[in-house]
């Protein structure tokens, strides 16, 4: 087994082309949060039904 190592000193981005990186990051990450808004409130309704519908029937 030939056991290749590399090591990664230096990485020269230039400014402009880093800025652009970190916008395609900030747009790809917008559909990434609502999906996770989206997930989370669906879970938080069901708990709400869950225990808002039971709380009722305790009441009676």
């Amino acid at each position: 087994m030939n056991d290749n190592r590399i090591t990664v000193t230096d990485i020269d981005i230039p400014f402009g082309r880093m800025i652009g990186i970190i916008l395609k990051l900030m747009l790809a990450s917008i559909p990434a949060i609502l999906l996770f808004y989206l997930v989370f409130f669906g879970i938080a309704l069901l708990i709400g039904i869950f225990f808002g519908g039971f709380a009722t029937l305790l009441a009676m």
